[in-house]
């Protein structure tokens, strides 16, 4: 019997070390390549058109693991069965595209892993750099790393829905009432004292401001707002002036009034107190309306957003937003509601600052920052919802120990790991508008969410996720008509709570008391002034609809301002110095009655003055008023009976009769 031939064994040409690093450098003679297909290891060769990766989501309570590979001939240590995914992962980009090349083909190719270095060494790099940065933000590592296609299941604490304690007190109120919630009579008086002693200090004069005459130009900067003239001295003109403005207060008195309007008296702020906080000129204003607005309850759903309060004079921490409405102007952050009641905000004067008033600040961004300091008077439970400025897997982290929960757009680069188990952009987009994706982190606490729609939108939360997904109506540009797009329920829930703050700059949008000016001292106290009107017209619309009233006989906010505006203006009754009126009497001839305002009396036409019986009568006067004749300076006590004016009649000046004559 002839012996068997030898057989030829092939030797490698170097030993291996792909067992331990999971990337070979000699793919062809790799054992690696040798393990079972249903090991753990990620598969990244060609996907077939029917793989369940790609199509579905593998539910929960499903095992993909029936058995276990026999790590015993390798260095490598099994993986842990507790932390074990559920579901598939979603086959890479560059194997759906490989996997549609060779379906044009028809071309067969071997189903095995294979395992591609390059993907794997740039894979491991974001891994490196992801880690670097989530260590220096104090994220842990274990949670940024694995994430997975599982369904979300948040465990939530229970919202406890606080009583409003000024509800029962707002009862029977009336416009004027809840304004003084946030401008009363107190923070008039504050305002001008310090105007008066002001225009004491810098001119040697004072301006002689009462709280009543305070008050009246507060309600004609309203009245103004409600009718838009293209200047302001138009209001005082003969053709179209308005008497409540105009009978009460003159032009110069207006502009005197604006031009030395003082909240605080400048020579009692320290220099430390100039250089940490740059809104020290109006603080004590800012700090009033901020009270009232903690004051009010807090709902299980808020918005934070950004918000710019228009000023294009020159100032030093002016800043410029391209995308907003009024791009240029002063930042403001704000914690709203969702129907745009403002709960909270924080003028923006460097995150220095910002930093200073926020707990354990080391090592926090601005959205952070922002986000931390606005949360402040937030119960647990509350759904927080912000746009992608804010949103960061650091600000969550730091939420949920207080068990605030967020949602909102999140940028691409924040959320790296995530990113590499979703899908591509150009995957979601074959399967059509509608199409998602979703990703949960290990410890089950935060979800992302990919959806598609004219774009790709990334979303992150600790709230909701994919499901329960709804229909909306969306215009489609090449058919030319409306389409009906699926979506996922953190679109939806996202788009009905994010609109506080925009309501709340709609509405101030409609009625701004934009008065043109370069100090940012009035435009500051115009912003809040208006912030505080808005807010009193939602809290007394909310309480009507609440207490059943009929929406007719509910004011709409034009008509609220000028109400309150109105009350403003009847509130003042001093005449300041140099104005020229005539006193009225009543019916036994005396002055009239304190607290009615006397009225300029009006020149009859000279057809009325020359044709009518004109007798004088001397007025019972302590001072005498200014004769009304044209270039005629003097004073006198006599009046004419028919025309109501006061008329010199002396030896060597009788203007009375120059006046009826036309002389």
């Amino acid at each position: 019997m002839a012996p068997a031939p030898p057989m030829h064994i092939a030797k490698p040409k170097k030993e291996c070390e792909c067992l331990r690093n999971f990337h070979c450098q000699e793919q062809n003679d790799c054992s690696w390549l040798a393990i079972a297909d249903n090991s753990e290891v990620e598969d990244l060769s060609d996907g077939e058109d029917n793989d369940p990766a790609v199509d579905e989501v593998i539910p929960q309570d499903v095992d993909l693991m029936d058995e276990q590979p026999d790590f015993s001939l390798l260095d490598v240590s099994p993986p842990d069965s507790s932390d074990d995914d559920s579901g598939e992962e979603y086959t890479p980009s560059d194997a759906a595209e490989d996997t549609e090349e060779t379906d044009s083909e028809n071309e067969i190719q071997p189903n095995h892993p294979q395992v591609h270095r390059r993907g794997r060494k740039k894979q491991h790099a974001e891994n490196d750099e992801l880690d670097e940065e989530d260590q220096r933000h104090g994220e842990p590592r274990q949670n940024a790393e694995r994430w997975r296609f599982v369904p979300f299941r948040p465990n939530l604490v229970q919202f406890q829905d606080g009583h409003d304690g000024l509800k029962d007190e707002r009862t029977g109120w009336q416009p004027l009432d809840y304004v003084e919630q946030y401008i009363d009579s107190d923070l008039m008086k504050l305002i001008a004292d310090c105007t008066n002693a002001m225009s004491l200090g810098n001119s040697g004069r004072s301006i002689k401001i009462s709280v009543d005459e305070m008050y009246h130009f507060f309600g004609a900067a309203i009245l103004m707002s409600c009718v838009a003239y293209p200047q302001i001295r138009i209001f005082w003109s003969n053709a179209l002036q308005i008497p409540a403005i105009s009978n009460t207060m003159s032009r110069d008195r207006f502009f005197k009034l604006r031009s030395h309007l003082k909240v605080v008296i400048d020579y009692d702020v320290s220099e430390d107190k100039r250089e940490t906080d740059k809104f020290c000129k109006v603080r004590p204003f800012m700090d009033r309306i901020l009270t009232s607005c903690r004051l009010q309850a807090r709902t299980e759903c808020v918005s934070i957003d950004e918000q710019m309060i228009p000023f294009t004079g020159a100032c030093p921490f002016r800043q410029y937003l391209p995308l907003k409405p009024n791009p240029v102007g002063l930042k403001n952050f704000v914690l709203a509601s969702v129907d745009g009641l403002v709960l909270d905000f924080e003028v923006y004067q460097g995150s220095k600052t910002l930093a200073s008033k926020v707990q354990d600040s080391d090592g926090l961004g601005l959205g952070t920052l922002v986000i931390k300091r606005l949360s402040e008077t937030l119960t647990a439970g509350t759904q927080v919802y912000c746009d992608r400025f804010f949103t960061t897997i650091q600000v969550v982290e730091h939420m949920l120990k207080d068990y605030i929960y967020l949602t909102g757009t999140v940028m691409k680069g924040r959320v790296k790991q995530a990113m590499n188990k979703l899908p591509d952009d150009k995957t979601l987009k074959d399967q059509g508008r509608g199409s998602v994706s979703t990703v949960t982190r290990a410890d089950g606490k935060l979800c992302v969410v990919k959806w598609y729609d004219n774009k790709p939108v990334v979303m992150l939360s600790t709230v909701h996720s994919e499901q329960p997904e709804d229909t909306c109506q969306r215009w489609s540009k090449k058919g030319k008509k409306y389409v009906t797009v699926t979506r996922p329920s953190i679109v939806r829930e996202y788009n009905s709570k994010m609109g506080g703050v925009d309501m709340s700059d709609r509405m101030m949008s409609y009625y701004r008391m934009s008065v043109r000016t370069k100090k940012w001292t009035i435009c500051m106290l115009r912003h809040f002034t208006d912030l505080a009107l808005v807010n009193s017209w939602l809290l007394y619309h909310r309480d009507n609809q609440e207490n059943g009233t009929p929406r007719k006989s509910i004011m709409k906010f034009l008509e609220f301002r000028m109400v309150v505006a109105q009350v403003f203006l009847r509130k003042c009754d001093v005449l300041h110095e140099g104005a020229h009126v005539a006193e009225e009497e009543n019916e036994n001839g005396n002055l009239p009655p304190p607290g009615k305002k006397s009225r300029v009396a009006p020149i009859p036409h000279i057809s009325v003055r020359s044709s009518a019986a004109h007798l004088p009568e001397m007025m019972a006067l302590k001072s005498p008023m200014r004769c009304r004749v044209k270039g005629c300076t003097g004073k006198s006590r006599v009046r004419c009976m028919t025309c109501k004016v006061h008329l010199c009649l002396q030896s060597e000046r009788n203007c009375f009769a120059a006046f009826h004559t036309g002389q």
